[in-house]
Formats: structure tokens, C-alpha cells, sequence
């Protein structure tokens, strides 16, 4: 049974919907986190919604944060319950997805998923292995999990950003080329880079930039 799950919101500031950006906040965080974004991303995308919402499991290495699965190195869980974590996680993000169309009355070409490290990692697993694709995939400071299973899992192949700090010190910087590449080889045709020079774990004015011309220019928000 999928889990419910919380999300905050920000409205189209023109007061009419044509598009929806979904942020995937990263481990420790929450939806409100990343929801702040909106107001510099909404002043260019005035017909889009933005939803954020939390992932499902509380954080036990921070009180008021959640996470979408654990990971062994920072909590001390096992691989199997890592693993376990996700595909639970998975199943309740799709469900949220398909929810989100149907309450609001949104085609998959109009949602684009926009996450941040652990959410980074759920958007590129999940949106490939949906039946149809989103509009895009904005992917800041992660890295995609199980890369070798991508090419026999694929299902479909929406244009990708993938954003990442140079100076990066919790998700090294080579996730990027590593991911960019497992797509590729997987029969991606459109995946873009970005790298934000001098730039921690974190989303520059830069790299805010090149996702907002990725999803008006991709996406077509």
C-alpha cells in the first residue's frame, strides 16, 4: 500500500495552469526546502504550478527532515533495507504522480521533475520506468542509482538535465559525466550539463539559470 504523501505548493502566478514542476528534496530536507525556488522560477513560468512534496520516512539524522530511503553510510542501515526503502519510495512517488494529472488535470508532457540530491536519484529512476514520459528532468547533485540496470528497465526517454558543483563534497562531481553516459549508452538523445564552478552541495544562480532555459526551452513551460 503506497503511502500519502504531504506536499506544499505554489499556484501559477497568472492564475492559469498549463504546467507543473514537481522538487524532489534531498535526504534530511523537506518539500519546503526546495518550494522556495518556485518564486524565482515562477516570475519566467508564469502558467506553471509548483508542487514540493515530502518524502515519506521521517530522517532520523535530522529531527524535522525526511528522506525517501535510508543510506547506509550516513545511518547505519543494511543494503537490503536501503533497497527495500527505495522501492517503496518509488511506488509512493508514482502514485503521487499520477494523482497530481488526475487532480489537476495535467497530460505527463506537461509535469517536469526537478530534484536535488537523494530526490535527484528518485527523479532519474523513476521517470524512465513510467509508461510515458514527463516534459523533463532536472537533476542537481545526484547521481543515478544502478546505472546498469537503466538500458534493460527503460521504458521511455525524456530530455535530462543534470546539474552538478564542481566543489561538491557530499555527491562527488564525477556522478555527473558517469550519469550522462549511462543514458547515452541507454539510447538517450537528449541530455544536457551543466557544471557550477566553485559550487558545494548545493543549486547556484547558474545552474537555477540553465534549468530554468532547459524547462522553457525542453520542456516547453
Amino acid at each position: 500500500m503506497t503511502r500519502v504523501l504531504t506536499a506544499g505548493r505554489k499556484e501559477p502566478a497568472s492564475g492559469e495552469m498549463r504546467s507543473a514542476v514537481v522538487f524532489l528534496h534531498g535526504y534530511g530536507a523537506n518539500g519546503a526546502d526546495l518550494l522556495g525556488l518556485a518564486d524565482v522560477l515562477g516570475e519566467h513560468l508564469p502558467d506553471t504550478l509548483f508542487v514540493a512534496p515530502d518524502a515519506p520516512e521521517n530522517c532520523a539524522g535530522s529531527p524535522f527532515g525526511y528522506q525517501w530511503f535510508p543510506i547506509p553510510w550516513i545511518d547505519g542501515s543494511s543494503e537490503e533495507e536501503s533497497e527495500a526503502g527505495m522501492r517503496r519510495a518509488v511506488e509512493d512517488l508514482n502514485a503521487f504522480l499520477d494523482a497530481l494529472m488526475v487532480d489537476e488535470d495535467l497530460l505527463p508532457e506537461q509535469v517536469a521533475l526537478f530534484g536535488f540530491s537523494q530526490g535527484t536519484m528518485m527523479a532519474l529512476h523513476v521517470a524512465p520506468r513510467r509508461e510515458e514520459p514527463v516534459a523533463g528532468i532536472v537533476a542537481f547533485s545526484g547521481r543515478l542509482l544502478a546505472p546498469e540496470l537503466l538500458a534493460d528497465e527503460v521504458v521511455c526517454r525524456p530530455p535530462v538535465l543534470l546539474v552538478h558543483g564542481d566543489a561538491d563534497d557530499v555527491v562527488p562531481v564525477q556522478s555527473l559525466p558517469e550519469a550522462a553516459e549511462a543514458l547515452q549508452q541507454a539510447g538517450w538523445e537528449e541530455v544536457f550539463a551543466h557544471v557550477m564552478k566553485g559550487t558545494a552541495h548545493g543549486i547556484a544562480p547558474d545552474g537555477l539559470s540553465v534549468a530554468l532555459a532547459f524547462l522553457r526551452d525542453k520542456c516547453g513551460f
